[in-house]
Formats: structure tokens, sequence, C-alpha cells
């Protein structure tokens, strides 16, 4: 049996300066020896697009591309809707690498494994 405690972070934002905070405590959690998970749905997909996450740096932080980078180099893994891409008709849409695509449920199952769900 895992005692391992588990924090889900879902981001629903393509606002830049919200997209730090989700993955800097993922980041924190895994080290605090929690098991983070992050999962992108609706407008945030936008967010993952490889050649424009990139260009995204606020202030002294790396890129977000550097950032969703290391947290999915530590190990976390980073769940992307399957039904949110095809709501934007994205096809062909290269996504960062590294990111999974899943179905809905999927969140509904993350959201009841979880001990603590935190929404950005």
């Amino acid at each position: 049996m895992n005692n391992k405690k588990s924090i889900l972070y879902v981001q629903t934002s393509d606002e830049p300066k919200r997209q730090y905070s989700p993955l800097v405590l993922a980041q924190t959690a895994k080290a605090m020896d929690i098991t983070p998970k992050v999962y992108y749905l609706g407008q945030a997909l936008k967010m993952l697009i490889l050649g424009e996450v990139e260009k995204i740096k606020l202030g002294e932080f790396p890129t977000i591309a550097e950032m969703i980078k290391k947290t999915l180099d530590m190990g976390i893994e980073i769940y992307v809707c399957e039904a949110s891409k095809r709501m934007f008709g994205w096809d062909n849409v290269d996504l960062i690498p590294g990111v999974k695509i899943v179905g809905a449920a999927t969140l509904n199952d993350l959201v009841l494994d979880a001990d603590a769900t935190m929404w950005f």
C-alpha cells in the first residue's frame, strides 16, 4: 500500500503570469517527497505549443518552456486534455515533448486519487 501523499495541479489559464505557480509548486512537492501531477485543460493548452511557449518569460524566471522541461525532467507527469485539444481543432499541432495526451476520464480519476487538488 502506498502511503505517499499526492497533489494534482490543474492549469486552466493561458495567462503567462499564471503559468509559474503550478510548475513551481509541483517541483517543490517533488522535493518534499510528495507525488505531484499537472493537468492542462482548456485555454491552458496554448501554453504547450512548441515554438510559442519558448518566448514566454516573466521577470527573473526561466521561460515557461524551460520550467515545463525541468518539471518533466524531475519525473513529474504532465497530462493534456485530449478533448480540449480537439476543441481547438489541433490535429497537427506540436506540443512540448513529454506531455501525455489523455481523455477526460483521466482528470476525474486523478482528482479522486489525489490527496489535494489545486486549480489555476
